[in-house]
């Protein structure tokens, strides 16, 4: 089954949020942590995934992408308070590679469509 990723990641004092959508969210959170890419990212050490969600297919995700990036910041902060009040890292969390995995965690599944 392929999977899809919504995610928001900020930098260390959460000033700066990034929303992007992936097939490999392991993979690119890397990317991001080893500045791997250059630009935005790389550029305000956005580094910390504070927030994904989950989807069966792309078109399904760059929709919700597109949704959250045309947000006001407060309705984003809003939408990552939900899920991760404290703003931690998920991708440091021990349970983030399987959850991921398997669609489950403090994110948000939208593997059966778009909300």
């Amino acid at each position: 089954m392929n999977q899809y990723f919504v995610y928001i990641t900020t930098n260390k004092l959460n000033t700066v949020l990034y929303t992007s959508v992936t097939n490999n969210l392991t993979r690119r959170m890397f990317e991001h942590k080893n500045k791997l890419t250059s630009g935005f990212t790389s550029k305000y050490n956005i580094n910390k995934l504070v927030y994904y969600e989950i989807f069966s297919n792309s078109i399904d995700a760059i929709s919700a992408e597109k949704k959250i990036k045309g947000w006001l910041r407060s309705k984003k902060i809003a939408l990552i308070s939900e899920a991760n009040s404290e703003f931690q890292d998920l991708s440091s969390r021990p349970e983030y590679n399987s959850h991921h995995e398997r669609s489950e965690g403090s994110h948000r599944d939208s593997s059966h469509g778009s909300e």
